[in-house]
């Protein structure tokens, strides 16, 4: 059996990160995620004037809550998601002028839904180009709060940024969710909020915050679950292969652990205990259809795996997967038509039939690390698949070359 350590949660830290930032005091961060995600967040928070020290396993954020120290900033959120929707929402419980920007791919990703709710609240928010996206000015002036209605369909951080904005406002907010995707996420944000002292109560699809602030405190970031899975994915296409993960286990945040219950599913040998999650290869893997809605990031890990198994995987319920870093759905389906296997797809749903994948093939990635990390799962099995864009998995995990090679080579 091979341990695996895993980064830090790239959610979990970028939540951290605004949590700290707003929080009366300093807050240890220990465990964080190193990666280009997390490190431009914190470059994000440091250009926003909060004072930001880094060690190697421990990150100390001095809290503001009355918001950014500089009056006026220009931040470039690279390619984060979580950044350019997060850091916005931040900046605008303070009092300045800042300027967002972000890399070409991350200015293709929607923000209106977010945007549209800050102004309902009264933000002075204006969007620089197209409208919807980045760059964007906030005119930041305090957000008093109050109640709005929210369409999260697309992605459940818009709801994460208003929610954690909540305890920052004068009278608090009611926010009503006509729509929501990767609910698991918003129950991630919901704990952490409270483990920062907040006071956020769910009632049906409506969340009640009250304006309680932050308290600082030290937190330990777990490791991320949806990297995790490519582990555990190859883990289950063995053959006479295991793979633990310490620190995921029956008490962790992320709902992207969840997958290892789809490989259960397939005929893999799962174990969760208190301390973390082992995936053991029983020779079988089944096909399925199976709804991943909650935890679509893991999509791409499934369709990588699914040409192994003895019958057809058809993912369903997956269309916010195509206003990712790309259009992931797409993305697996052309990269594995190119390695021969037969895929079917819709709006929501991919359907992938059994077959040999053939290469050699050099993988599209479209700048999307869990394109990579995914289709290094297939090139267990087929030989000559290369990527056009190796390094993007510095987003979220700058060495997982060497550790996945390492662990396949693992006797």
């Amino acid at each position: 059996m091979t341990v695996i350590d895993i980064p830090g949660s790239k959610s979990v830290t970028a939540r951290a990160l605004f949590l700290a930032a707003a929080a009366e005091g300093t807050t240890t961060l220990l465990r964080p995620l190193v990666s280009d995600d997390t490190e431009g967040f914190a470059e994000g928070l440091t250009a926003l004037g909060y004072a930001v020290r880094r060690e190697p396993d421990a990150w100390h954020i001095e809290g503001r809550p009355a918001g950014p120290g500089a009056e006026t900033a220009d931040v470039y959120c690279r390619d984060g998601a979580t950044t350019a929707r997060f850091l916005p929402t931040l900046a605008a419980a303070g009092r300045g002028t800042y300027r967002f920007d972000a890399s070409a791919q991350m200015r293709r990703r929607p923000l209106a839904p977010l945007t549209e709710a800050l102004r309902t609240l009264g933000v002075d928010l204006r969007h620089g180009e197209k409208e919807g996206h980045h760059p964007l000015d906030v005119h930041a002036r305090g957000v008093k709060g109050g109640a709005l209605t929210l369409d999260a369909g697309q992605s459940s951080q818009y709801l994460t940024a208003l929610l954690m904005l909540g305890p920052l406002t004068a009278e608090g907010l009611d926010i009503t969710v006509t729509d929501l995707v990767s609910e698991p996420y918003v129950e991630i944000t919901l704990a952490m909020m409270r483990a920062f002292g907040a006071d956020v109560r769910q009632e049906g699809r409506t969340y009640r915050v009250a304006p309680t602030g932050y308290r600082a405190r030290t937190y330990g970031i777990e490791p991320d679950a949806s990297t995790a899975s490519y582990f555990f994915a190859a883990a289950a296409l063995g053959p006479g292969r295991s793979v633990t993960v310490p620190g995921l286990g029956t008490g962790a945040l992320q709902g992207d652990l969840a997958f290892v219950d789809v490989l259960r599913r397939m005929g893999a040998d799962v174990e969760i205990t208190d301390t973390g999650t082992t995936v053991r290869s029983t020779g079988t893997l089944r096909g399925l259809t199976v709804n991943m809605r909650d935890i679509s990031d893991t999509m791409p890990t499934l369709a990588a795996l699914a040409p192994f198994a003895d019958g057809p995987v058809r993912i369903e319920d997956v269309a916010n997967t195509r206003v990712k870093e790309c259009d992931r759905l797409d993305a697996c389906a052309e990269n594995l038509r190119r390695l021969g296997i037969t895929v079917h797809t819709g709006p929501d749903w991919i359907e992938i039939h059994p077959g040999t994948p053939t290469g050699p093939v050099e993988i599209a990635t479209h700048g999307d690390h869990r394109i990579v990390m995914s289709f290094a799962v297939t090139a267990l099995r087929t030989p000559g698949i290369t990527f056009d864009d190796p390094g993007c998995v510095k987003k979220t995990f700058p060495d997982f070359h060497r550790v996945f090679d390492a662990f396949v080579h693992t006797p």
